[in-house]
């Protein structure tokens, strides 16, 4: 059996701006600055860093990495009037929230795992933002609109974050999310596609 590419990777999509919804259903932020919106998002690794990094520039967007106050990988797009209404979609006054109707594509997916994502078990766990609680049970909903039901899991289970199960789930998020970057570690990280 050969591998074969699904319509949905991440792959196959010409990559966008609004990619970057991914790293803002994680923790990301947007932004404006100097009149412009950016989006910023604080990383646990270096690779993560490399890999966020490569995915905004492939965007067409310029990127910036530095460290937090707290010295951490921090990447952030430059300022830019094409990320205005991905930043106005992604706040509600001044918090926080996913887009009503939002559904995750690929590369959106992919952008999430990049920023917040990691094997556990045979499952694949994706970051939330601790900081925005409300956006959970919306994050929820969005994945289940792509089709990767999860279980919300709180901090007691190690997140917040959403728990994709079952071999078929898992499958079907490998597909959307194509092969990984080179950045990425060679086990842990990224979901292996098990037929």
């Amino acid at each position: 059996m050969t591998d074969q590419l699904s319509f949905f990777s991440a792959d196959m999509a010409v990559p966008a701006v609004s990619d970057l919804a991914g790293l803002l259903v994680a923790h990301g932020q947007a932004f404006r600055a100097g009149g412009r919106t950016r989006v910023s998002v604080v990383l646990d690794a270096p690779w993560r860093a490399v890999a966020v990094a490569e995915l905004v520039r492939e965007t067409g967007l310029t990127a910036e990495t530095d460290v937090s106050e707290q010295g951490a990988p921090l990447v952030r797009t430059g300022g830019s009037d094409g990320l205005a209404a991905l930043g106005r979609a992604w706040t509600k006054g001044a918090v926080k929230a996913v887009p009503r109707g939002w559904v995750p594509d690929g590369r959106a997916l992919r952008a999430w795992a990049l920023a917040a994502g990691r094997c556990q078990d045979n499952d694949y766990v994706l970051g939330l933002d601790p900081h925005a609680p409300d956006t959970h049970q919306a994050a929820a909903a969005a994945l289940a609109r792509a089709g990767l039901a999860s279980i919300l899991l709180g901090a007691r289970g190690g997140g917040p974050s959403l728990r994709v199960s079952g071999r078929r789930r898992v499958l079907r998020l490998s597909e959307m999310l194509g092969s990984a970057p080179s950045a990425v570690p060679a086990s842990g990280y990224w979901p292996v596609a098990k037929r």
